[in-house]
């Protein structure tokens, strides 16, 4: 027969209350009054990376706005007066400029000129730049020569580029003397003057010198796109242009669509190359004027600054609308994902 016994129960003292009172007087996780308190050491450091993007970003930012941001205030001032380049601004004429920019047929002529020199050169430097970056991304002997080459009028001094063109374009240059020596001479053309060729001039010569600039941006995109992908495709197989077709130009768009953008901005602002070549005269009765061209001939060479600080406006308002309707439709898959997504937050 077994003996259960008992054991007292623990009787608690007065220590063991005041432990109790401690332990449920003591803050619990999740409270709202366990709050720590704010760190110095993280303050400090906030204040030392802000001071850091300060003095990185600073210089830029100034520098942006003197020589970018103020120089377009100042020709929006301007182009509301009368002004003759020196002294202070005194007769005001409010829109006349710009109304007068707008009724004028020579800057419809110069704004159509930039137009199609826009499409154009997409038309002709795209696909002669893709075919081009498509055959020396292939190996092959002589690969780095020839892209040196390609490139190099590209780095060319656009002074260099126009004064040599149109010593070779004149009436008795060196093109009409080729094609004479070699029978051809009935081809013996005036490149220059003639309105129905002249536009057809300048489009080549900006093809010459610029679609290096875009084989090598093509370049530099098709060494992004996985081999694999190719080879994959080759097993499966697809031939050589379909493998271009479905696999290279889907994922080369981003290079092509800010490629595309670079060419569009470039074209609405084109100056050097028309007012070397063609001068401020000829440009207009040759059919190659711009908007840049005209803002030069009909503002400084007329001794009316303000006048081609409104054109100045026209053409920086004409690029920025152009800008931003690219960057709303067509730029706007490949900078989705630069963004912080606070619509999923």
């Amino acid at each position: 027969m077994s003996v259960r016994t008992s054991t007292p129960a623990p009787t608690r003292g007065p220590a063991d209350d005041a432990r109790v009172g401690d332990d449920e007087s003591s803050p619990t996780p999740g409270r709202a009054d366990d709050a720590a308190p704010s760190n110095p050491r993280r303050g400090r450091r906030d204040w030392a990376k802000s001071a850091e993007i300060a003095v990185l970003v600073g210089p830029a930012l100034v520098v942006f706005l003197g020589f970018v941001i103020f120089p377009v205030v100042m020709a929006g001032y301007y182009g509301f007066f009368r002004w003759k380049g020196f002294g202070p601004p005194t007769d005001f004429i409010g829109l006349q400029n710009y109304v007068t920019i707008f009724q004028d047929p020579t800057f419809h002529e110069a704004l159509w000129h930039n137009a199609v020199i826009v499409v154009m050169s997409l038309v002709l430097q795209g696909p002669i730049a893709l075919l081009l970056a498509l055959l020396l991304n292939r190996p092959m002997r002589g690969q780095s020569v020839i892209r040196v080459l390609i490139f190099v009028p590209y780095v060319l001094a656009e002074v260099v580029v126009g004064t040599g063109w149109s010593l070779m374009l004149q009436s008795d240059g060196a093109l009409n003397g080729l094609l004479e020596k070699i029978g051809l001479g009935a081809l013996a053309q005036d490149w220059l003057s003639n309105p129905q060729l002249a536009i057809w001039t300048l489009l080549a010569i900006i093809t010459w010198k610029y679609v290096g600039f875009a084989v090598i941006l093509f370049l530099a995109g098709l060494q992004g796109i996985p081999q694999e992908l190719t080879e994959a495709a080759q097993i499966d197989g697809a031939s050589y242009w379909q493998i271009q077709r479905r696999i290279t130009l889907p994922l080369l768009g981003p290079t092509l669509r800010i490629w595309a953008f670079l060419s569009i901005i470039g074209s609405l602002q084109l100056f050097d190359l028309v007012y070397i070549i063609w001068g401020q005269y000829i440009a207009s009765t040759a059919g190659t004027s711009t908007m840049a061209t005209y803002m030069v001939a009909n503002g400084r060479n007329a001794g009316n600054y303000g006048y081609g600080n409104a054109v100045a406006v026209v053409l920086f308002l004409i690029s920025l609308l152009v800008a931003l309707i690219y960057q709303r439709y067509v730029l706007r898959r490949d900078t989705a994902g630069a963004l912080t997504e606070r619509s999923e937050r």
